[in-house]
């Protein structure tokens, strides 16, 4: 039995489609230097909508790329508002495929990929493999001095 689609139920199908394809973004070498800098984790919003707040951090990442290539480092920020680091990194790419943008990582033990969902100066949102979102803002330094 054939399938029979309305003029009005295709239509339909065509907008969902456009929009699908619209909300994706292709992020352009330029917007990747926005990526530079100190981000904490806020939240995490897992596949089935679930979310989990981040209040206070441990650990906050620091990003930095040029061009297409870059690293990630895990910092701890201290009470007189200098960050501990250590020597371990992951190091990334950053490419566009399928009309997303992806950040590839390597490791001596692992390989991955993050889409790049959003990315502003105050906000950076990545989904891993898992279609779980980290949602992160720009650290606000703090001191005891």
């Amino acid at each position: 039995m054939p399938i029979r689609i309305t003029m009005k139920k295709g239509v339909l199908l065509v907008l969902f489609v456009l929009l699908a394809v619209s909300c994706q973004k292709n992020f352009t070498a330029d917007e990747y230097s926005k990526l530079n800098g100190y981000w904490e984790i806020e939240k995490v919003v897992m596949p089935n909508g679930d979310e989990k707040g981040y209040s206070v951090n441990a650990t906050i990442d620091f990003f930095e790329v040029k061009d297409t290539v870059g690293f990630r480092k895990k910092v701890m920020p201290q009470l007189d508002g200098t960050y501990r680091v250590n020597d371990l990194s992951e190091n990334f790419s950053i490419q566009n495929k399928d009309g997303k943008t992806y950040i590839s990582y390597t490791t001596d033990f692992a390989k991955w990929d993050e889409d790049l969902v959003a990315l502003t100066d105050t906000e950076l949102v990545l989904k891993n493999q898992h279609d779980i979102e980290y949602h992160y803002k720009k650290p606000q330094p703090f001191s005891v001095k």
